[in-house]
């Protein structure tokens, strides 16, 4: 009985430790501009492929709320999480609100995004990825109204954390961006193809491709320092967009970091693998915390 008792006690207390959504924000009042005549239906489901909770057929896009709970220092830093799925889906829990809850419990606000995605014909929406991803080109060619579509999203979602900043308690000038896989576009879209005074203030980039285009765009004026991170073995090989944008930083004389994992695979997020990729949201809080976005 004593075991019983202390396994519930235990069970109780990690229920109370746990972050949920304050609160849920959309981004547009009425329908998304753009996609007004989307039919689609949001839906979400646990995908075997991915081995996560997925979100897909997204048409009215929205941010999660993460507060920082109380009796945690806020630190006056958001970030928002722009989760991958390759534009047909969003890994929500493994990119999205495990990495919400953690930070959150840090002191930084964080959002996580919900971006316009490419309809799924189907009720599999991570297996309609792969089978598009055979012709890469023509899929992300098909996708490219959408990535924009998403893009705007984000650089929207930015504009209302900064201009509710007063609200959550956040610094307008520790306002940041992380992106996982497809969401690392969304990220640098924000960066390469945004005003400046709308620009986020740090940025971080998770097994990101980027569209290659982006590649060729001008590095921002302003000081946005970046932490990228990826691994060798990378299903979809993705791994050298990253040291491409690493590359991109360096030369550009922005301050940036690199972490290249011999194995992790792709979409690896916040999931365990026993591997010392499993280590890298450590090395991004310590990333936060050498750029005065974390304090100890």
């Amino acid at each position: 009985m004593k075991n019983k008792i202390t396994i519930l006690f235990a069970f109780l207390m990690l229920s109370a430790t746990t972050v949920k959504a304050q609160e849920t924000v959309k981004l547009y009042a009425g329908k998304a501009p753009g996609s007004e005549n989307w039919t689609q239906k949001e839906a979400q489901m646990y995908s075997d492929l991915f081995k996560t909770e997925v979100v897909y057929n997204v048409t009215d896009p929205s941010l999660l709320v993460y507060q920082v709970p109380k009796g945690v220092k806020n630190t006056g830093t958001a970030i928002l999480i722009a989760p991958g799925g390759g534009f047909q889906s969003l890994s929500i829990n493994r990119e999205g609100k495990e990495l919400a809850e953690i930070l959150s419990k840090k002191g930084i606000t964080a959002f996580v995004l919900k971006y316009r995605l490419n309809k799924t014909e189907t009720n599999d929406p991570a297996r309609e990825m792969m089978e598009k991803l055979k012709d890469r080109a023509a899929f992300e060619k098909n996708s490219l109204a959408t990535i924009k579509l998403a893009a705007q999203d984000g650089k929207n979602a930015l504009k209302y954390v900064r201009d509710n900043a007063s609200k959550y308690g956040i610094d307008t000038k520790k306002v940041g961006i992380i992106g996982f896989s497809a969401g690392s576009t969304v990220a640098m879209e924000t960066v390469l193809e945004n005003t400046a005074d709308q620009q986020p203030d740090f940025i971080a980039n998770i097994y990101g491709g980027p569209r290659p285009e982006l590649l060729t765009v001008a590095t921002p004026e302003k000081k946005i320092p970046m932490f990228l991170c990826a691994a060798s073995d990378d299903q979809l090989k993705l791994a050298p967009r990253s040291i491409q944008m690493y590359n991109k930083w360096l030369e550009a004389g922005q301050s940036v970091e690199l972490h290249m994992y011999s194995k992790g695979g792709h979409g690896f997020g916040t999931g365990k693998q026993n591997l010392p990729v499993d280590s890298w949201e450590i090395r991004f809080e310590e990333w936060l915390t050498l750029q005065g976005f974390l304090v100890k």
